[in-house]
């Protein structure tokens, strides 16, 4: 499951980093163009604001890299006793992927959520193990099982 979970979050980045780098192209291969056959102030401000909007999708692009990174960390086939990044924690019935804040995704029936180390709930998860009972914002949680 941990595998298919992996690959699933994998594709997702993929896809979305193909998206910004399509719409990055797009955006250059517009500016090229107008540049060909304008000239004054209307061309002026349309290349700025081309260039701010690169500004901001290579900003969104280098989040999406950096968390294909931390996801190119995990060893989907390890086992782990407590933890870390890379597990699949069940708690309170709920499929917790330890990798990146990312979308929840369903696999099988089963709904998986991807929290950060860094997230509240991340942090009470990191090194703990199976029967370890936390709360956050009065809700209580205890670890059921990790993969």
């Amino acid at each position: 499951m941990k595998q298919q979970v992996l690959q699933r979050y994998h594709q997702i980045l993929q896809d979305r980093i193909d998206i910004f780098r399509d719409m990055i192209s797009g955006l250059t291969i517009d500016a090229q163009n107008d540049a060909k056959g304008s000239a004054g102030d209307k061309h002026e401000t349309a290349l700025s604001m081309m260039h701010l909007e690169q500004e901001k999708l290579n900003y969104k692009l280098q989040e999406i890299l950096a968390q294909k990174a931390i996801l190119d960390k995990i060893d989907a086939t390890a086992k782990h006793t407590k933890i870390a990044l890379g597990s699949l924690v069940k708690a309170n019935g709920m499929l917790l992927f330890v990798s990146a804040a990312l979308p929840k995704i369903t696999i099988e029936d089963a709904t998986i959520i991807a929290v950060s180390p860094q997230s509240p709930l991340g942090n009470k998860l990191m090194g703990n193990a199976v029967g370890f009972t936390f709360e956050i914002n009065t809700t209580k949680y205890i670890i059921e099982t990790i993969q």
